[in-house]
């Protein structure tokens, strides 16, 4: 006899919450719609052929719900929950790894210096297979709960290297999650802050950095938000606090629901309104890492040095469900105190295929800075002064993407014993050896052309044209082809970067890569240029 299922509150607590602001004006709509939902789901579980899993069910139903609105309006279920916790907390207890859970296998992607899986013995490129008693291979769930556990619990663990099979022990204790895990002061007096991600700890931990750096003697200061995904909204107020005044405006926020437009200021005394600085961002810089940057650069308060930001100019609010679950629910759009809104994609308005839509350089719309500088909005955050360097390429995501170039890194690790962090260079040598390890992995990716292309094959099959372009067609995709191979050597300098800052995180770690940055990175040796230039700083500000 078949299992009896009860229509969980789980959605109907969804679509409540995210359609909160439309019960005023279409009550009755949106309780026809609940009424048709679990009236469906009911007769579904209790009458379909074969045994339903309802979870999955409804999983899959929430999933395809929320598909049809923005990327970043997500359920969360249990775990999700506790991980964005310990995300904005900044501590948990755990093994000190970032890893990629794959099919039956966790790939340990970054290990951090002195925490348990450095203790252990682990590396990157690693391949956990077991875990204590369980094998991953015969493990459904999320394996990455395995790793989890009381502080000083022992955990015993198999896995793969180079082909090899090993096993260590581990014993799990607490690890902090760093927002500033680097900072130092260079030998022209230039204090060089990294922040990684916006948690609770980011404005307290970039206060004590300043601090520090000022009494070694700091007169300029460089904030790297490279890379950074964002975070706490209001961290991002407070971290610009630190550098303006006292009841500035930093950001404001708009939304169809009148609770959410808000005016966000700074609320404490700032720490230096005077000390030069550059601010350095790149593609993945977003969210929280804009609100800095864009105010930052509205309130002619920093020269923003490095690659157009991601551009997401909307706002998250979790919301509390039933059974510990959330919904991360997009509530409003943000604007820089000039007005912009540096949204790049449009996910109200999508093309034919569905998908969203990217804001093109012609609409942009202009405002003005402070001092009157030109800026722009609908596509991230401009840098004032921009370097190709900061810039990624389609083949460079994809190679990212492919985690090509970590899986060469590993390669790179095991073949050579040391590297001096002085003197490293990834030579043409070692390039030319990147490439023969791209044509064994087999890499290949797909270009928007080859994209549009295949759209057009598929139209003129409708139509009654395939055989009269095939030809045209063929040769077209011979010809991208060959262009994407050129790419691999004309993007060579974006590569080798990249090459080159995940081999130095296998032998020094996090801090001897931003060590490495300090000599090496082309956009701190722009911005040390600009600070130790006070006519150039004062002329790119007005």
């Amino acid at each position: 006899m078949k299992k009896r299922i009860l229509v969980p509150l789980l959605a109907i607590g969804i679509l409540i919450t995210t359609a909160s602001a439309s019960y005023k004006s279409d009550f009755f709509e949106i309780a026809k719609q609940i009424e048709i939902f679990t009236t469906l789901f009911k007769e579904l579980n209790m009458n379909y052929v074969d045994e339903t899993n309802p979870a999955e069910l409804m999983d899959t139903a929430i999933t395809a719900m929320l598909a049809d609105l923005d990327p970043y309006t997500n359920y969360w279920n249990q775990q999700e929950v506790e991980q964005a916790k310990i995300q904005n907390f900044g501590q948990y207890t755990g093994i000190g790894a970032n890893v990629f859970t794959q099919e039956h296998k966790i790939k340990l992607m970054e290990i951090y210096q002195g925490y348990p899986a450095d203790k252990a013995g682990l590396k990157p490129g690693d391949e956990i297979i077991q875990i204590g008693d369980v094998l991953l291979k015969d493990f459904d769930e999320d394996a990455g709960e395995l790793l989890k556990g009381a502080p000083n619990s022992k955990v015993n663990l198999k896995y793969i290297r180079q082909g090899k099979t090993e096993q260590t022990t581990l014993t799990r204790e607490a690890v902090e999650i760093k927002a500033v895990p680097f900072y130092e002061l260079t030998s022209d007096k230039i204090g060089y802050i990294v922040l990684s991600k916006f948690n609770r700890k980011a404005s307290a931990e970039v206060a004590t950095a300043l601090k520090n750096l000022k009494e070694q003697g700091a007169e300029k200061i460089i904030l790297d938000l490279r890379g950074n995904p964002g975070g706490l909204l209001t961290e991002a107020v407070n971290v610009t606090n630190i550098f303006v005044p006292k009841g500035e405006i930093i950001t404001t926020t708009k939304s169809t629901i009148e609770k959410y437009n808000q005016v966000y200021k700074t609320q404490k005394d700032p720490m230096d309104t005077e000390i030069p600085l550059a601010v350095l961002i790149n593609g993945k810089s977003a969210s929280a890492s804009e609100i800095v940057s864009g105010s930052l650069q509205d309130l002619d308060r920093a020269v923003v040095i490095g690659a157009r930001s991601f551009g997401k100019g909307l706002v998250q609010r979790p919301k509390q469900l039933s059974y510990g679950t959330q919904l991360k629910i997009t509530i409003s759009r943000y604007y820089t105190p000039s007005g912009r809104c540096i949204q790049a994609l449009d996910y109200w308005n999508r093309d034919q295929d569905g998908k969203a839509t990217k804001t093109k350089v012609e609409d942009y719309n202009e405002f003005s800075t402070r001092n009157g500088r030109k800026v722009y909005d609908g596509g991230g955050i401009l840098p004032d002064i921009k370097l190709e360097t900061s810039e990624y390429s389609a083949v460079t995501n994809a190679l990212l993407k492919e985690q090509i170039i970590f899986n060469y890194a590993t390669q790179y690790y095991y073949a050579h014993p040391e590297i001096k962090l002085d003197n490293f260079v990834f030579t043409d040598k070692d390039f030319g050896e990147f490439k023969k390890f791209l044509q064994k992995a087999d890499f290949s990716y797909e270009t928007d052309t080859e994209k549009q292309l295949k759209e057009l094959m598929l139209t003129s099959k409708k139509e009654g044209y395939q055989e009269a372009i095939a030809k045209t067609q063929q040769k077209m995709l011979q010809e991208i082809e060959a262009a994407k191979q050129q790419q691999i050597d004309a993007k060579k300098h974006e590569i080798e970067r990249l090459l080159s800052d995940e081999i130095i995180k296998r032998y020094h770690y996090e801090e001897g890569l931003y060590t490495y940055y300090l000599s090496h990175s082309p956009e701190i040796k722009k911005a040390k240029e600009i600070l130790n230039d006070a006519a150039a700083y004062r002329n790119i500000l007005n």
